[in-house]
């Protein structure tokens, strides 16, 4: 410019022409630039290569980055306009390293991508230099520390996406500064502290997802100025509070996800405001009160979730009715009253789910011939009615699941239409007759259970034509004779549970094909003739191996010694002799047995396991030695025998055996969840009454109904227990009565009024330390949850 200046003084200009000063100024400019540019790369390539020098290129894609040149706009990844860096895209190229503070020299920036790298360090403040800058994605990489405060000076900027990385830190207030901001992506980091009010400042915002944080602090209800706001999404939060009756103010908004908070009070009435709404979560938070009645005219609404709440109330009957609803969970809260008939009135409903609720009533037909559904799951409610045939027209149906209902009748031979189901759970109902023989026709099945209910008559030999099965529980029926050979061909089989039926016969030794096989549970039945030592082959046998409470007989297969993922083994209460296989010595991973009331004999194997293991464990036998028990030498250390009467207070030692045997049986058992919980109370029952678990089908078929009718038709409770106790003693009398109800409280008929294993540790725990006992838990920690199930 100063030579231009010079120049043109030099030589005035001519009238109507260039200035010659000005001509001969511009040359020199010119040469002057071209100088400059011959000496090398220029200022913003020189800014790009420090960017480079901190970063692991693995597979080159920078390769061309070369100082050699004159500018960098050929190079990979920068984009050029009018010969100036306005955008860097490195999306994609499995960089790895920092990003260079140097990057806030490209001033002209109006994009900057580096996502999907490994990018970590901090983000550098010097891109609050970039004022020009529009769109700024660092999304999927490692950044770490604080959003810098800088960044709330970037006017221009519309897009900011910082998700999937280890930013942590609290929101900027600045972030309210970003006036032309329009979509903000922030989830997967470990951003703390509250929401700043200031986002109400936004105008411009349509997309604000921040979800798997540690956000907490309440729900800004500024939020509710953000006219355009089209998204909300902040699920997996600490969020707390209410929900801002204000954001029912925001007339754009299309999806509103605020799962997994801690959000409390009800859903306000103010969301039936949002009319273009087509996705609310607002799942697995403290919500109470109803569902708004308002829900039901929202035209728009396709997901409708509030799964795992606190709500009350019935389902607004409209609730489909105007809108093309996909999917509809509301499970696992308190709601009543009847399934809304209109759910699938157009035809769009995938996935309905109501479980866990206490609705009645039938399925509604509007349900039951809704041509869309996949999945149907109403576990746990009141539902009554027979099986609903017609589901079994509906072709994309994969699951139906009607656990834990009022169900009755007999499972139709319609069911083996259902082509496509891979689900068919129907335990805890009153299901009568046999299994219809079309069930072999649903080659599809993963899973079928339809244990607790009132079924009978054989397995129908077409099961095994589900050659997909994994779990199979036929469990708490009056299933009778003998099983068919077949089942060993079920070679997915990972779970196989068939007790407390009426099966006799052997157990078919093909059950040893069952590769596969995580689970045997075959208790509780009238199997006989020996335990097959095929069993010893179920390598993957880990969960455990139930074979109590039949007429097995001979002696135990040294073969089960091979099982050496094994956690518990129950072989109690049967007609086994001979010893304890030395081979068991190798079930390192056992946590608990039971061998008791048997006819065994010997030492214990020799393992530190054994040696140590409770008496309870063996008691019934009373030729076993070694270990807690009497010493093999013959000088008696602790009888396993049933008590004789003889010596101090028979009575109250066999009342400590009883209790001791139950809590031990308690340790040893995985079944902390309520569905299992019944189990252990027939087990209870057993023990006090001296009964087996099946009883004549004129008294109720199982030993939890016939208790229940003695109680029901006699005055007196003391004459159900076990003639051998004492029962002229009155404290006895009362002791055995408080464990017989938590007994009955085990086996309640709804699984809602179980309660958990735990609570019936410390229950038996307490009933006997009130008497003056004392019974020390075994050292190994009770198991939290049966992985299993």
């Amino acid at each position: 410019i100063c030579t231009i200046m010079i120049v043109d003084q030099m030589f005035p200009r001519m009238p109507g022409v260039f200035g010659f000063g000005a001509f001969v100024g511009y040359c020199l400019c010119v040469v002057t630039l071209l100088v400059c540019d011959s000496q090398g790369l220029n200022l913003e390539g020189q800014y790009l290569l420090e960017v480079k020098k901190n970063l692991n290129d693995r597979f080159n894609f920078l390769s061309n980055w070369n100082s050699s040149d004159d500018n960098p706009c050929g190079w990979t990844g920068v984009i050029c306009s009018d010969g100036v860096v306005n955008g860097l895209s490195l999306r994609n190229m499995n960089l790895s390293g920092v990003l260079s503070p140097s990057i806030g020299g490209l001033s002209n920036l109006i994009e900057l991508d580096v996502s999907y790298n490994g990018f970590g360090g901090n983000i550098p403040k010097e891109i609050g230099n970039c004022l020009l800058l529009e769109n700024l994605c660092l999304n999927n990489n490692q950044f770490e520390g604080q959003i810098p405060v800088e960044l709330g000076g970037l006017s221009c900027l519309r897009t900011l996406n910082l998700c999937n990385n280890k930013i942590s830190g609290p929101f900027l207030e600045e972030l309210g500064n970003l006036s032309s901001l329009v979509e903000f992506v922030g989830y997967t980091n470990n951003l703390t502290g509250p929401l700043p009010h200031s986002l109400g400042k936004l105008k411009n915002l349509k997309k604000f997802r921040a979800g798997q944080n540690a956000i907490s602090g309440n729900l800004p209800p500024e939020i509710g100025q953000c006219e355009n706001l089209e998204t909300l999404g902040l699920a997996q939060n600490d969020i707390g509070g209410e929900i801002p009756k204000e954001l029912g103010m925001l007339p754009n908004l299309t999806e509103l996800i605020l799962w997994g908070n801690q959000l409390v009070g009800v859903i306000p009435d103010e969301l039936s405001n949002l009319k273009n709404l087509t996705k609310l979560d607002l799942s697995i938070n403290n919500l109470t009160g109803p569902i708004p009645y308002g829900f039901q005219y929202l035209t728009g609404m396709l997901q409708l979730q509030l799964f795992d709440n606190a709500l009350s109330g019935s389902i607004p009957q409209g609730l489909g009715r105007y809108s093309r609803l996909w999917v509809v969970d509301f499970s696992e809260n308190y709601l009543t009253g009847r399934i809304p008939p209109h759910l699938c009135r157009h035809s769009n409903l995938i996935l309905l789910n109501l479980e866990s609720n206490s609705l009645y009533g039938n399925i509604p037909t509007g349900i039951t011939n809704c041509k869309s559904l996949v999945q149907l799951r109403l576990v746990g409610n009141s539902l009554t009615g027979s099986f609903p045939s017609e589901l079994c027209k509906l072709v994309n149906l994969s699951a139906i699941e009607l656990d834990q209902n009022k169900f009755s009748g007999p499972i139709p031979p319609e069911v083996g239409n259902c082509k496509k189901l891979q689900r068919l759970h129907l335990s805890d109902n009153f299901f009568t007759s046999e299994l219809p023989k079309e069930i072999g026709n649903l080659s599809q099945l993963v899973t079928f259970n339809v244990s607790s209910n009132l079924l009978s008559g054989k397995i129908p030999p077409d099961l095994v034509n589900c050659k997909m099965l994994q779990r199979l529980d036929l469990s708490r029926n009056n299933f009778a004779d003998s099983l068919p050979d077949e089942l060993g061909t079920l070679l997915q089989l990972e779970l196989l549970k068939l007790s407390e039926n009426n099966f006799s016969g052997q157990i078919p030794a093909v059950i040893g094909n069952l590769s596969h096989l995580t689970e045997l549970q075959i208790g509780g039945n009238l199997f006989s003739g020996p335990i097959p030592r095929e069993l010893g082959s179920l390598s993957s046998l880990q969960i455990a191996l139930n074979l109590s409470y039949n007429n097995l007989s001979g002696a135990i297969p040294p073969e089960l010694g091979n099982l050496i993922l094994l956690e518990f083994l129950l072989l109690n209460n049967n007609h086994l002799s001979g010893e304890i296989p030395s081979t068991f010595g190798n079930l390192s991973s056992l946590l608990g047995c039971n061998f008791s009331y048997n006819d065994l004999a010997g030492p214990l194997p020799s393992n530190s396991l054994f040696q140590s293991m409770p008496a309870s464990s063996f008691v019934g036998n009373n030729r076993l030695c070694g270990g807690l028990l009497r010493s093999c030498d013959g000088n008696s250390s602790v009888h396993t025998g049933s008590p004789s009467g003889k010596g101090v207070d028979a009575p109250r030692g066999k009342i400590i055996t009883v209790v001791a045997a139950a809590i031990e049986y308690a340790y040893t058992m995985k079944v902390t969840e309520k569905c299992d919980i019944y189990s252990y109370g027939v087990v209870l029952l057993e023990l006090l009454t001296g009964r087996t678990p099946v009883q004549p089908l004129d008294q109720g078929g199982d030993l939890a109904t016939w208790v229940r009718n003695y109680i029901r038709d006699h005055s007196s409770m003391a004459g159900i227990l076990d003639t051998r106790l004492n029962l002229q003693v009155g404290v006895t009398i009362d002791h055995m009565i408080t464990v017989l109800k938590i007994a009955l409280l085990c086996t309640s008929m709804s699984p809602f009024d179980r309660p958990s294993m735990r609570e019936v540790v410390l229950m038996l725990i307490e009933s006997n330390e009130g008497r003056g006992n004392f019974i020390r838990p075994p050292l190994h920690d009770f198991p939290v949850k049966d992985d299993a199930s």
